[in-house]
C-alpha cells in the first residue's frame, strides 16, 4: 500500500493551494484591522505634532503677555568707540550727555632689568596686600574683605619666571608677567581688577638680612608710605571719572552696570567732547515677538488644514480628515484670531493693528498698521497682555489665546483626551488582531488535519482499487 509523504499526494489535489486560499479568506478581517491600526497610529502621530505646534503657539502668545517684551529698550551712543550702551526692561526712554574725564586703571609696577627670565632673584618671602593709596602715596588703607597673602621663596631662590608663576598661583589680586625686550627681562605686576581700592603694596623678608636694598628679593619691595620703592610704579590704581548730564559719577570699573534704571555703560576712552547716550523703545524686538506669534499660528493652521482636507484630484485624505476634534481646534483658533477685547480704547481686534487673515486661514502682518501700533505702545500692550479676572472680555488677545491653548493641551483637554481615546482604540484593535490570528491559526491547523486524513483515506482506497484491478486481471487470465 502506498505511503503518503506529502499532503495532496494521496488525493491528487493541490491541497496547499486550497488551504492557502481558504486561510486568505479568513485573513480578510485581520487585514482590515491592520489597516485600521495603521490609520490610528497615523492619527496619534499627527496629534503629537498638533500638540507640539500648539505649545509653540502658547509660548509665542505668552511672550506677548510679558512686561519685558513690551518694556524692551535699546541704547545708542553717538560715539561707540568712547561709550557703549546696553539697556534693560526697567530703562526709561531718554537722552543723556556723557563726558569721560578718566578711565579706571589698575596699578602696574615693574622691577629693574635682569639678564633674562631665568635669572635668580633671591629667596625669602613676599607679603602682598591690596588697598587704597592716600594722597602722594603717604598712606595705605587695606581693602575691606581682602586678605593679605604671604608667598615663600625657598632656597636657592627663584627666577623671574618662577616668581611670576608663584604670584599668579597665590591669587592675591595681583597678576604677574615677564616683560622681555632688548634691555633684558623685568617682572611686571599689576592689580587684577581696576579701581583705586585695588592698589597694592609689597613687603619683603629677604634672607640676606636687608629688606629694602636692591639686592635679592628686596628688588620686589614697594611701599611708598614707608619710603620703599625698589619696584617702579608705571601706573597708579584709579577710578573712572565721568559726568552724566553734568552730574559727577565714579566707578571702580570701566563698566557701569545698572547706572540708571537698568541702563549700563561701558567706558572705552576719555572723551574730548560730550557723547550723546540715548535709550529708546526697542521696536525691533517687539515686532519680532509679533512675527513669532504669526509664524506659530500659521504653522498650526497649515498642519490642521493639510491633515483635515480631502484632495479630490489625488483622492487622498489627510490623516485627520473627518476628525471632529481637529476641525474644532482649527475653528477655535480662527475664532480667537478674530476675537475682541475691551482692554484698549484704541484697538479692539488684532486686525486693528495689522493682523490680516487670508482665505486659507493664514495670517500676515501689515507693516504700516504694525508701526502705528508700536507708536501707541500702551494701547497695543493692553490689546495683547491685559488681564482682568472680573471681566474676562477685557483680557488681552494673547492672554486669551494662551488660556485657550492651555485648555486644549491640558490633562483633560481636547488633544490629550483625543489622543488617549485613539490609544485605547489601538489597544482594542490589537486585542482583536490577536484573537483573529489565533482563530486563523486554528482554522489552518484543522484544514491541514482534515486534508491529511482525506489523503490517507484516498491513498488506501487507491491502493485497494489497484489490488482489485490486479486480481480481476489474474482471474480473467485463469478463466481464459
Amino acid at each position: 500500500m502506498a505511503t503518503i509523504s506529502s499532503i495532496g499526494v494521496g488525493s491528487g489535489l493541490d491541497v496547499n493551494s486550497i488551504i492557502t486560499q481558504m486561510v486568505a479568506i479568513e485573513q480578510v478581517p485581520l487585514n482590515t484591522l491592520k489597516t485600521e491600526a495603521s490609520a490610528l497610529q497615523t492619527k496619534i502621530t499627527t496629534y503629537g505634532k498638533v500638540q507640539s505646534y500648539l505649545s509653540a503657539l502658547r509660548d509665542a502668545s505668552s511672550a506677548l503677555t510679558r512686561s519685558d517684551t513690551w518694556g524692551a529698550t535699546t541704547g545708542t551712543s553717538s560715539d561707540p568707540s568712547a561709550v557703549t550702551v546696553t539697556t534693560g526692561t526697567s530703562t526709561k526712554a531718554g537722552n543723556y550727555t556723557l563726558s569721560v574725564q578718566s578711565l579706571a586703571a589698575s596699578q602696574s609696577n615693574a622691577t629693574a632689568t635682569f639678564a633674562s627670565a631665568d635669572t635668580i632673584v633671591g629667596e625669602g618671602s613676599l607679603h602682598i596686600e591690596l588697598g587704597t593709596w592716600g594722597a602722594g602715596q603717604t598712606s595705605f588703607t587695606p581693602k575691606t574683605g581682602a586678605t593679605a597673602l604671604d608667598i615663600t621663596v625657598a632656597t636657592p631662590g627663584a627666577s623671574l619666571a618662577t616668581l611670576r608663576d608663584q604670584i599668579n598661583a597665590a591669587g592675591a589680586g595681583v597678576t604677574a608677567s615677564v616683560l622681555t625686550d632688548a634691555t633684558g627681562a623685568r617682572l611686571v605686576l599689576r592689580s587684577t581688577a581696576t579701581g583705586a581700592e585695588n592698589g597694592f603694596r609689597i613687603g619683603v623678608t629677604d634672607t640676606d638680612g636687608n629688606n629694602t636694598d636692591a639686592a635679592g628679593l628686596s628688588a620686589l619691595a614697594f611701599d611708598p608710605s614707608a619710603g620703599i620703592t625698589r619696584m617702579a610704579q608705571a601706573q597708579a590704581a584709579s577710578n573712572a571719572v565721568a559726568t552724566l548730564n553734568n552730574l559727577p559719577i565714579t566707578s571702580q570699573s570701566n563698566t557701569l552696570p545698572n547706572l540708571l534704571d537698568g541702563m549700563s555703560l561701558t567706558l572705552n576712552k576719555v572723551t574730548t567732547s560730550p557723547v550723546q547716550v540715548t535709550a529708546e523703545q526697542d521696536n525691533t524686538s517687539m515686532r519680532k515677538a509679533m512675527d513669532s506669534f504669526v509664524s506659530a499660528y500659521n504653522d498650526l493652521n497649515k498642519l490642521l488644514a493639510d491633515q483635515t482636507k480631502y484632495d479630490a484630484g489625488s483622492k487622498v485624505a489627510g490623516g485627520l480628515q473627518g476628525d471632529s476634534a481637529a476641525v474644532s481646534i482649527r475653528s477655535q483658533m480662527r475664532a480667537m484670531l478674530g476675537a475682541t477685547s475691551g482692554a484698549s480704547t484704541m484697538f479692539t481686534r488684532l486686525s486693528d493693528i495689522g493682523f490680516d487673515v487670508k482665505l486659507d486661514g493664514s495670517v500676515t502682518l501689515n507693516d504700516t498698521k504694525a508701526k502705528n501700533a508700536l507708536a501707541n505702545l500702551a494701547e497695543t500692550k493692553k490689546l495683547f497682555s491685559n488681564t482682568d479676572t472680573l471681566v474676562p472680555q477685557n483680557n488681552g488677545i494673547a492672554t486669551q489665546m494662551r488660556a485657550m491653548v492651555d485648555r486644549l493641551i491640558g490633562a483633560d483637554g481636547t488633544v490629550s483626551t483625543r489622543t488617549e481615546s485613539l490609544r485605547k482604540r489601538v489597544t482594542l484593535n490589537q486585542n482583536r488582531q490577536d484573537a483573529l490570528s489565533t482563530r486563523i491559526a486554528g482554522v489552518e491547523a484543522r484544514l491541514r488535519a482534515q486534508y491529511t486524513a482525506l489523503d490517507k483515506t484516498m491513498g488506501q482506497l487507491n491502493g485497494l482499487s489497484s489490488y482489485i484491478t490486479q486480481q480481476i486481471a489474474v482471474n480473467n487470465k485463469s478463466t481464459g
